[in-house]
């Protein structure tokens, strides 16, 4: 009797070290590092423009499914934030100064939007969270009440579009985080501008002008089975 009862126990504990496994790997998982997406030619994309003359393309592929925003460890969609990739080519012989470029989102409707700095991507997730439902795992939430964890911040650091400059037939690229809350479908329609691109003698590019349709229209990638 007392050897079934040792034995009893004996499962007891390797069954709550199962547990703990299953669990410290589900933790892991869900909290690894964000890594930025390797960034193609920006001919490749289907929302492009290309300055033959200038030997400079600038492409966009917005992270508007949830399938592709997976890298994220915030849901950036339900914030009514919009990450969208920002792919810049230079397949010229000089570099070029993106120092004092300047991006907009036009919607159809003429809504022009900026981009959000760091400090309102922390203001808009930090506001006091509404939701009253229990985690049903003993890990603490992606999003803190009142306040932004540590692994968001770096995570939205990290993101960040932040190249000053493309060197000759090399590719920069990073997230723009856009403010589209109250806006039902902000890429259909919309327009794309960047502008304050510099060449090594400091003139200034002609803007570049992307519509949104041409990634909406583009035939999605086969998924794997």
């Amino acid at each position: 009797m007392l050897m079934f009862s040792g034995r009893l126990k004996w499962i007891g504990v390797q069954t709550a070290i199962i547990a703990v496994f299953i669990l410290t790997v589900t933790f892991c998982a869900a909290a690894k590092d964000f890594v930025m997406p390797k960034a193609q030619p920006a001919k490749t994309y289907p929302a492009h423009d290309a300055h033959p003359t200038d030997a400079v393309t600038v492409a966009l592929d917005p992270y508007d499914m949830a399938d592709k925003a997976d890298i994220f460890s915030v849901h950036y969609n339900e914030e009514g934030l919009l990450p969208i990739f920002l792919v810049i080519t230079n397949e010229g012989e000089q570099p070029i100064a993106l120092a004092g470029m300047k991006a907009q989102l036009v919607t159809v409707n003429r809504t022009k939007m900026s981009p959000a700095t760091v400090d309102d991507i922390y203001r808009r997730l930090s506001r006091p969270s509404t939701s009253t439902t229990p985690s049903p795992l003993p890990f603490p939430r992606k999003k803190v009440k009142g306040g932004v964890g540590k692994q968001a911040m770096e995570e939205i650091q990290s993101a960040q579009f932040g190249a000053r400059a493309v060197e000759p037939h090399t590719t920069q690229a990073g997230f723009l985080f856009f403010d589209v809350s109250g806006i039902s479908t902000p890429l259909a329609g919309a327009h794309f501008y960047l502008t304050g691109v510099r060449d090594s003698k400091g003139d200034e590019l002609m803007y570049f002008e992307i519509p949104l349709e041409n990634y909406l229209s583009a035939p999605q990638p086969a998924k794997p089975n």
